[in-house]
């Protein structure tokens, strides 16, 4: 089964609040900070999340963002390359990613890694990525004197950015490779990356989709050690923005009662009573997106459409749901941690306020 969507805005109410720890830009180091902060600097705050790497499967980008989402000003900072060596992976930046962190109104300061060290078990790996610091200092300034939005900002990068910040990619990737005696992937891939955004920015964005695609057909054919399913129904979910990104997604489970397509995102614990806060995190920002889906489409003819997060453990007795069951009694007989107490009341509220529904219960 196929389901396609669209999304014209977000309307979305957290609850599931970290404290984010506050630094200033005076001796600001990028690669010594948090995955998640707040920058004070003058009178302008900004919450700030980092990714390790431009592929979106990796660290838990996804909760890295959620968790700074709930201020005015949202930066996100996003290696457009990351090259682990030649015995490694090599990743790039995605089109769709950065559409939608334009989507979700977060700023993407698009960075690369100057210094690493060599791997101390394989000849041509490379491990501890920096990023170069001062760059991402005089972009968070450029950001702190722009008056657009993040869509207008990104776009801006992407366009005028993107292909010298490639250029600065390749001299430091060969800096790397010279200096650690190690073996780097070829320069082509960078190469062609920027014969793609010189030809055209769609010709980028098509490349870019056709790969997410691929990466959702190979992700459909699979379960994934942190998702406990109860069936098999897996699907794709295909949805197109306003700002013309598409996001190539995959279902974990779907449910059709009463006229109405619920879509599961999963997520399993073998050894708590909840998932981790991270994975928890990382299903929110899907139903964040899945929370906000017009004209669902289900191998092509409209359905309605609500969304459910479904926490499951192998040491959970008994279940229950954000809109109905005794949760005094469930946390009873499960013997929660007042930490687990706090974070189920606030999912539960969270759930309510934003028309959707989870799901805590025994993986069976």
């Amino acid at each position: 089964m196929e389901i396609t969507a669209k999304i014209t805005g977000i309307e979305y109410k957290i609850h599931v609040k970290d404290e984010l720890k506050t630094f200033n830009l005076k001796n600001f180091d990028i690669n010594e900070l948090p995955a998640s902060f707040v920058l004070n600097e003058g009178t302008s705050t900004y919450a700030i999340s980092k990714w390790v790497s431009p592929k979106r499967t990796r660290s838990y980008p996804y909760e890295r963002v959620y968790n700074t989402l709930n201020f005015a000003k949202k930066i996100t900072i996003i290696p457009i390359v990351k090259d682990e060596g030649f015995e490694g992976d090599r990743d790039f930046i995605q089109w769709d990613t950065i559409s939608l962190m334009s989507l979700l109104d977060v700023y993407v300061i698009l960075a690369y890694y100057d210094k690493a060290e060599k791997h101390k078990t394989r000849n041509n790996k490379i491990t501890n990525q920096c990023f170069n610091n001062e760059y991402i200092k005089t972009k968070i300034n450029e950001i702190k004197n722009y008056h657009s939005s993040a869509l207008h900002w990104n776009i801006k990068e992407v366009k005028e950015n993107l292909y010298n910040l490639l250029d600065k990619v390749k001299h430091s990737y060969s800096q790397i490779e010279t200096n650690l005696n190690v073996k780097l992937h070829s320069s082509k891939g960078l190469e062609n990356l920027q014969k793609q955004i010189v030809q055209d920015l769609n010709f980028f964005m098509d490349a870019s989709r056709k790969k997410s695609k691929e990466a959702q057909s190979r992700e459909i054919r699979t379960n994934q050690p942190k998702e406990f399913l109860k069936t098999q129904t897996k699907s794709k979910l295909t949805i197109t923005n306003y700002l013309g990104g598409k996001y190539f997604l995959t279902i974990d489970e779907l449910e059709i009662k009463n006229n109405t397509l619920y879509l599961v995102e999963s997520k399993h614990s073998k050894d708590s009573s909840l998932p981790s806060v991270n994975d928890i995190k990382d299903g929110l920002l899907k139903i964040i997106l899945f929370s906000n889906l017009k004209e669902v489409e289900l191998d092509g003819k409209k359905i309605k459409c609500q969304s459910i997060l479904n926490l499951t453990s192998s040491n959970l007795k008994t279940s229950i749901q954000s809109d109905s069951g005794n949760l005094q009694d469930f946390i009873k007989k499960n013997s929660l941690t007042s930490k687990q107490q706090s974070l189920i009341a606030n999912l539960f509220k969270e759930a309510n306020e934003n028309n959707f529904t989870i799901r805590i219960g025994r993986a069976i």
